[in-house]
């Protein structure tokens, strides 16, 4: 083995670390769920108990992550769109893995009345697929994913306070004026991170790899596998945000017709 091929070899496999931190995060996350589904929520409705099970792993995963994913990236002075993944940075993308792998079991277990669970479960799987690769696999890259974890998840306190209000339903009186005070800086905030600034870090990001830029350390075929899973996470978000602006003006407009009338 050449010294060039036994420098790559080492630096591949050096961060590749085979730790306990997966399944211990999972079973954290497995804890929160039932801690909601049979505490917390016991009163609800059982339409709405499991919703609010996995609103609450998902405010969990959310605001942890970005502190977490965060301070992994301001602490490696080396970071770089395919720089090798440093410890920290993997035990988020752990961290991140056991979140969807909770939620996945509870889309399994519980599915939902009004239906579209194969799409979630088809985003949690892509989602395991680019953060397992990344992790296990090729071990550089984190940095990019990390990123736009912390772009997508920095909604996600006003996001689960959104969905657990509407889920409480309208004979909660709180719960409707929380759902009417929080509706507007959420699809605001949402639509800033999913609209301007995560299609700003993709382009940017597939730029560099498109350029070249991670050909020594990541192959061609994980990239563009990454590529398209965000880039196809990104565009259904987007389109769910508008769906839900053009509602909200719909409902505005039918409020304010009917006081003129």
């Amino acid at each position: 083995m050449t010294s060039k091929a036994s420098s790559y070899y080492l630096s591949v496999m050096e961060p590749i670390t085979y730790s306990k931190d997966l399944p211990l995060f999972f079973s954290i996350f497995i804890f929160a769920y039932l801690l909601g589904y049979l505490f917390i929520f016991n009163k609800w409705t059982p339409e709405t108990r499991p919703l609010a099970s996995s609103c609450l792993i998902s405010l969990l995963h959310g605001v942890s992550a970005v502190v977490l994913a965060t301070n992994a990236l301001l602490s490696d002075p080396n970071r770089g769109f395919s720089s090798v993944n440093t410890r920290s940075q993997n035990s988020v993308l752990d961290f991140s893995s056991a979140y969807f792998l909770a939620d996945l079991v509870h889309l399994a277990v519980f599915p939902s009345p009004a239906g579209g669970d194969s799409l979630f479960a088809a985003h949690h799987a892509a989602v395991l697929f680019v953060f397992l690769t990344c992790r296990y696999m090729v071990a550089h890259g984190a940095c990019a994913l990390l990123a736009l974890l912390v772009v997508a998840e920095a909604t996600s306190a006003c996001q689960n306070t959104w969905t657990l209000a509407d889920a409480r339903g309208k004979d909660a009186p709180l719960a409707v004026s929380l759902h009417r005070f929080v509706t507007v800086p959420f699809y605001a905030s949402y639509s800033v991170c999913r609209c301007v600034i995560a299609p700003l870090l993709i382009v940017k990001m597939t730029w560099f790899y498109v350029s070249g830029g991670a050909d020594d350390v990541i192959p061609r075929w994980v990239w563009v596998s990454w590529t398209v899973v965000i880039v196809a996470a990104v565009t259904v978000s987007i389109l769910w945000i508008w769906n839900l602006w053009v509602l909200f003006f719909q409902e505005r407009y039918s409020k304010f017709t009917k006081k003129v009338k």
